[in-house]
């Protein structure tokens, strides 16, 4: 049986080559693969293109919580339905890469999550309603179905994924915790190498089969968060702690 434990997060992202392709959920800081990312920003690996759901600003202290802007100075490719906030400033952020080449694909939540499972699926494509009339069609082929007019969005096929799970088995079985699950499950379906980082990893048998999200076929390593990893119940709360001091964080969680 193939060993999918790593000891550490930097020897499970150790082979990850410049150039790849990465899905990472962000919908909320307790549901993203923090310690992934941070191991990745440590390894330095350069041209990567980055598949995320909201991509803001850093507003937290990487010591407590680690968000994909992190690795911009990394990338050349966003694909993405969120770019900046206004409470945050905005897209400034990233105006300073898109200058020196980051492209910035925007597509919308729902395109992303069909695109993802039209690469999970092996399907070539599909037509798609949203996004015509705006800049989501630029470039992308149209065609008039039923009187309607579609968009022919092209599948999600990442190399990567990062995933942030619950609980895993030795094998490879996940199940999350509520918002964890997010589009995690078709991210780690999509990617042709999934990455995990869990709260707890168990032995074959311990999680019920009726309760598996992801099975452990779609999962090629993983690593147990350690207490004082990122993600952590105490990290959570010093990050609300820091939600309270910081002024653009205020206006972002309460206005």
């Amino acid at each position: 049986m193939r060993n999918k434990v790593f000891g550490s997060f930097d020897e499970a992202i150790a082979d990850i080559p410049d150039g790849a392709s990465i899905a990472m959920d962000s919908w909320a800081i307790a549901a993203t693969a923090q310690n992934l990312i941070a191991a990745l920003k440590r390894k330095g690996t350069k041209d990567i293109t980055v598949i995320t759901h909201c991509f803001i600003p850093m507003i937290f202290s990487e010591e407590n919580a680690v968000m994909p802007a992190v690795l911009l100075p990394q990338m050349k490719k966003l694909i993405t339905p969120v770019v900046g906030i206004p409470h945050l400033g905005g897209v400034a952020f990233v105006e300073e890469y898109v200058k020196k080449g980051l492209e910035v694909e925007q597509t919308t939540i729902g395109t992303l999550t069909s695109r993802l499972y039209a690469g999970a699926a092996r399907l070539g494509g599909f037509y798609n309603p949203v996004g015509v009339g705006t800049i989501i069609e630029e470039g992308k082929e149209k065609r008039v179905l039923d009187g309607r007019e579609y968009i022919f969005e092209k599948p999600i096929k990442p190399d990567y994924a990062f995933i942030r799970g619950h609980k895993a088995d030795r094998l490879g079985n996940l199940i999350y915790k509520g918002i964890f699950r997010g589009d995690q499950p078709v991210m780690a379906m999509a990617a042709k190498f999934t990455i995990v980082e869990v709260d707890e990893i168990v032995e074959p048998g311990e999680i019920d089969a009726e309760n598996v999200i992801t099975p452990g076929i779609f999962v090629d390593r993983i690593v147990e968060i350690p207490e004082d990893g990122l993600g952590t119940d105490r990290k959570l709360k010093e990050v609300i702690y820091e939600l309270y001091e910081i002024e653009p964080a205020r206006k972002l969680m309460w206005g």
